[in-house]
Parts: C-alpha cells; sequence; structure tokens
C-alpha cells in the first residue's frame, strides 16, 4: 500500500472510498447490499467503529468513520477481508445470479494479479483514506458521499437512495443502518 493511502491520526474520524476490482457492479441485489450493511453493524457493536456517514453503490463504498480503539487500519483491513469472503461465497452459491461464472472469473483474474492473494480478490486493495479534520470537511464529504447517487442517476434525491446515510440524516424511518449522530 503506499505511504499517501496510511491512517495517519489513529484516533481520527476519516473519509473512506474502496471499490470492487474492475469496478464491478456487484450491489445489484438485496442480498449483497446486506451482507455490507451486516457488517457495518457488527464493527459499530463489536469492533469499536462509529458510523456517520455511509454510502454503497454498485460497484463502491463510502464511508465516514472514527474507530473508537485507535486501530482505523485494523478496522477497515478486517471489514474488506469478512465481507470479501462473505459476498464471494454468496456469489458462488447464488442460483440466481445471472452473471456468477463471469463475476468469479473476474475475481480469480484480479487475483492472480496480487502476490498477497490466494484465490479470488474482491475489493481493490486501498482505501483511499482523507481525515476530517474539521466541521467544513465533514460536511463536504457527507455532501459529496449522499449526492453521489443522484450524480450517477440513480434518484432525484439523496434521501431516496435506500443504501445511504442521507436517510439517518433526514430523519427517514426507513433506514437499513443505525449510524452514529452525536
Amino acid at each position: 500500500m503506499s505511504r499517501k493511502y496510511k491512517f495517519a491520526e489513529k484516533e481520527g474520524a476519516y473519509f473512506v472510498s474502496f471499490a470492487t476490482v474492475n469496478w464491478i457492479d456487484v450491489f445489484t441485489r438485496d442480498i449483497y447490499f446486506s451482507i455490507v450493511t451486516e457488517s457495518l453493524d457488527y464493527c459499530r457493536k463489536e469492533k469499536g467503529m462509529e458510523l456517520f456517514g455511509y454510502c454503497i453503490m454498485p460497484s463502491h463504498v463510502h464511508l465516514i468513520f472514527r474507530s473508537s480503539i485507535g486501530d482505523p487500519s485494523g478496522l477497515m483491513r478486517d471489514f474488506k477481508g469478512f465481507t470479501s469472503r462473505k459476498l464471494l461465497k454468496t456469489i458462488e452459491e447464488n442460483p440466481q445470479e445471472s452473471r456468477r461464472e463471469w463475476m468469479l472469473w473476474m475475481f480469480e483474474r484480479a487475483g492472480k494479479k496480487n502476490s498477497n492473494v490466494t484465490h479470488r480478490q474482491f475489493w481493490q486493495k486501498n482505501n483511499n483514506p482523507i481525515e476530517i479534520w474539521s466541521l467544513k470537511v465533514f460536511e463536504q464529504k457527507l455532501n459529496y458521499l449522499h449526492y453521489n447517487p443522484v450524480e450517477t442517476g440513480f434518484v432525484t434525491e439523496p434521501i431516496d437512495w435506500k443504501y445511504s446515510s442521507a436517510r439517518n440524516y433526514g430523519n427517514n424511518d426507513q433506514t437499513v443502518l443505525e449510524i452514529d449522530l452525536n
């Protein structure tokens, strides 16, 4: 991993973005979205993640989070490792997945190019962390992730994207994941 993609301030809050290899649109089915949201919920409850914002897009995820135990790098490593294994297994076993063979082939191909991967690679390696050092930066990153589905044309208002914390901030009862608003 490049030096510029390190979590410098262990106690700080960060905006991170990470994508599937080759930007494959995996998150097109609720079952795949649920793996990510359930894993984030687990990280909040069991691994010290304070989650302030999220948006799960078809090929990538945006988060604003903080590690209350001072290990943001370990938190991301564990989250990406677990979700990678679980998503690959789910894709492999999903009889409704019409793109199964192609996706598994792409993940295997990506894995062969990476000496750290034994079989298949799901996520791209970097997290691209940006430290949230002010309220202005926080608001900028939160707006960016909330408007991502609008910019891509999936919805007309941020609150309409089911897999986004825009619903939490908009006091919508239909949220898929609890966040830390305090």
